[in-house]
């Protein structure tokens, strides 16, 4: 996929985590993150939203979760009047079917995507499970991922469904324990998987989500690495303004 920038600016953030009861409350954090759409739209060409969106999302056939009115319609609005908005699925909305596509217009990818915008090659990915040495992470992503594991999980009444969906979300970050310190060149996955991605051709720069981490980082080849943070802690997000890539901070 490749295209030419105009004169409006690329964003991307990720991590919102919305419906989390941690930091600021839920509903606060969303009117947070739809204060900071409000603030980008006018100068938006396109808006890349690189997973964990969602806290836990978990859609069925006639049911959706409830809540995230205002985020949801915000979104709505910002695709209805022509900027593009691309939803990356992340380990805690993954279940994603097409509702958004249908109801609020987003791009739903699946995985990780190369572009370029004026020139410059990104890479962008939520980031879980990639450049892992866990066989133990690996083997949930694949259960996770498991289609008729979700259909017999389906079967279940919303109320279960959902319920258990967000006491796994919060407990399993618990009992991970996900640390928020930069553990270095050789122990970070995403940074060896950049690497990887560099030995097969070239990249400006790589944009990841998942860590909770809001800095960049500089490759050995010139490339750029830049952590989106969360929302939770950093409000953070990415500005391409078609020269640089900045990582700032909403308040």
């Amino acid at each position: 996929m490749s295209r030419v920038a105009g004169s409006g600016k690329i964003f991307f953030a990720s991590d919102f985590h919305l419906g989390l009861n941690a930091g600021i409350s839920p509903l606060e954090r969303e009117k947070k993150i739809v204060a900071w759409l409000d603030s980008i739209t006018p100068e938006a060409e396109e808006i890349y939203l690189l997973g964990d969106i969602f806290d836990f999302w978990w859609e069925y056939k006639l049911v959706v979760p409830r809540g995230f009115t205002r985020f949801l319609g915000k979104v709505a609005s910002i695709t209805d009047s022509g900027i593009p908005v691309h939803f990356f699925t992340g380990n805690h909305d993954m279940w994603i079917g097409d509702y958004l596509s249908k109801e609020c217009g987003v791009i739903i990818h699946t995985g990780p995507l190369t572009t370029s915008f004026n020139g410059k090659k990104f890479h962008l990915a939520h980031g879980e499970g990639l450049g892992s040495t866990s066989t133990g992470y690996k083997i949930l992503l694949w259960i996770f991922h498991n289609k008729p594991l979700r259909v017999l999980y389906s079967a279940m009444h919303p109320s279960i469904g959902v319920g258990f969906g967000h006491w796994w979300s919060l407990n399993s970050r618990l009992g991970k324990g996900i640390s928020l310190e930069f553990l270095g060149e050789k122990k970070e996955d995403l940074i060896r998987y950049a690497a990887s991605v560099s030995e097969k051709g070239k990249m400006d720069y790589f944009i990841f989500g998942h860590r909770h981490l809001a800095m960049t980082y500089k490759m050995k080849d010139e490339g750029e690495i830049v952590f989106l943070g969360d929302w939770i802690k950093h409000s953070s997000y990415a500005e391409w303004n078609c020269n640089a890539l900045i990582l700032k901070m909403f308040s």
